[in-house]
């Protein structure tokens, strides 16, 4: 069952239309709008699950400018400790994420609700630079116990719309490629040849 919402959401992120309209059914509209502009901005998902790698999460989400693990949990009730096998997942995730610069999240899935059921977590690492120290601002970390342990409480993620809202929007301040092909041209020193007059009367001049 939980591979069946594991390819839920490896359909979404991939920018996959059935896939998208799927999952947006009952979604309001301005979360189904949002849900949409990963058709303009998809991501390469691979599944990782059964690589034997730890801390490669489920899914493996990868686009030209970011890269991210996500675990993938799916529960009925909205709060899920961390315990055992879980709780190695979640080290392994914070290991290989201040190893290697990454920025792990956990997608989860909440059963029988409508709209947005998934719910996205950060995992908190220390290694993080460029577009993905931005990104992390942006992204609600795992919650803490009163013990200091992190635990998964789907009200207290962001929904999966918003996220993509902020990882596929069009950035405003970055030129599109065109506009600075555009500009470097125009910057570019214009080589005129002279005229046949000109180029004589610096000969004669010389």
């Amino acid at each position: 069952m939980s591979s069946q919402y594991e390819r839920e959401l490896r359909h979404v992120l991939a920018g996959i239309p059935a896939g998208v309209e799927a999952v947006i059914r009952s979604c309001s509209v301005e979360e189904k709008e949002r849900m949409r502009m990963v058709l303009k901005r998809p991501f390469l998902v691979v599944r990782a699950a059964g690589s034997g790698i730890e801390g490669s999460g489920d899914l493996l989400v990868l686009r030209g400018d970011i890269c991210f693990p996500i675990e993938v949990k799916t529960t009925k009730p909205r709060k899920l400790y961390l315990s055992g096998r879980t709780l190695d997942q979640y080290n392994a995730l914070v290991y290989e994420g201040d190893r290697c610069g990454l920025m792990p999240l956990y997608a989860h899935r909440l059963k029988g609700v409508r709209g947005d059921s998934w719910r996205i977590f950060r995992v908190e690492t220390s290694t993080l630079r460029g577009n993905l120290g931005v990104l992390a601002r942006r992204i609600p970390s795992l919650p803490r116990t009163r013990n200091g342990r992190a635990f998964i409480d789907w009200e207290q993620g962001m929904p999966l719309n918003e996220f993509i809202e902020i990882v596929c929007q069009q950035d405003a301040s970055s030129p599109s490629l065109g506009f600075l092909q555009g500009r470097i041209e125009f910057e570019q020193p214009q080589i005129t040849k002279p005229s046949v007059i000109e180029e004589l009367l610096r000969r004669r001049s010389a």
